[in-house]
């Protein structure tokens, strides 16, 4: 599959990311997501250069992460930041867990939260949307789960399904395509390698060398039209070695 896309966090320990680009290029990959700390302390001039440089590779940026408090603080920087990369789709993407509410209702509330922050976001065009982790699909004791109620507060979010969270929340990713296949917009791929494999990389493996099944994942996320395909690995021990064997795998999906 073409229009691969590359989580430049995973990236983050291999700098400059000037030396990333070109591999990424090589391989076969069209766009990259950026993340916070990345241009959080770029100003203007900066953040030009980050995309002059893309643009010499070939490569776009049309998702980006955004952390709650530059979008709650700032949010004509987070806009600018967004216009200026040219990214199309914001997601904020982590809450901390002394942050994480307690309850259905305070999940609810939260979820309203974050409709309220994508609001300037939306009415400049852009996506905006919520990114998971593991802990959106533990049981609350009503019965729910915390993504129930993070969209059900917020009836415009979308949704960058992180499919390996979701597995590691021990919830079933099929079901929660087909319940809400019709938020995602972007998908993180990654995977997860057998159990007690990869210690060294937190138990996350390349694409197609681990335990998730995402040809069938593919198949069944192709009936939403989703946007952007985004490699990621959050702990790598050799960044050139994921690009080439997961842009390798992926294209057979």
């Amino acid at each position: 599959m073409s229009n691969f896309g590359f989580q430049l966090y995973s990236a983050r320990n291999f700098q400059p990311f000037t030396n990333i680009y070109p591999l990424l290029a090589e391989a076969g990959y069209t766009h990259v997501e950026g993340y916070g700390a990345m241009y959080a302390a770029l100003d203007d001039a900066g953040l030009n250069a980050l995309r002059a440089d893309l643009d010499r590779n070939g490569l776009t940026m049309p998702t980006g992460h955004f952390g709650l408090d530059l979008l709650e603080g700032d949010p004509m920087r987070a806009l600018k930041i967004a216009r200026l990369l040219g990214i199309e789709a914001v997601y904020c993407p982590y809450l901390l867990p002394d942050m994480r509410p307690r309850d259905a209702s305070s999940w609810f509330s939260f979820g309203q939260r974050l409709q309220e922050v994508g609001k300037p976001l939306r009415d400049a065009g852009l996506t905006f949307g919520w990114h998971n982790h593991d802990f959106e699909f533990s049981t609350l004791e009503d019965g729910s789960t915390p993504q129930e109620q993070i969209f059900a507060g917020g009836p415009e979010l979308a949704w960058e399904a992180d499919i390996a969270w979701i597995i590691r929340g021990a919830a079933d990713p099929f079901a929660w395509i087909e319940s809400y296949g019709k938020r995602i917009t972007a998908v993180h791929v990654k995977d997860i390698a057998p159990p007690g494999t990869n210690t060294d990389e937190d138990g996350w493996a390349d694409v197609g060398q681990g335990t998730v099944p995402w040809k069938d994942l593919v198949a069944a996320l192709k009936a939403y039209g989703v946007r952007h395909y985004i490699l990621e690995h959050d702990n790598p021990k050799d960044v050139g070695r994921l690009i080439k064997r997961s842009i390798a795998a992926f294209n057979t999906y």
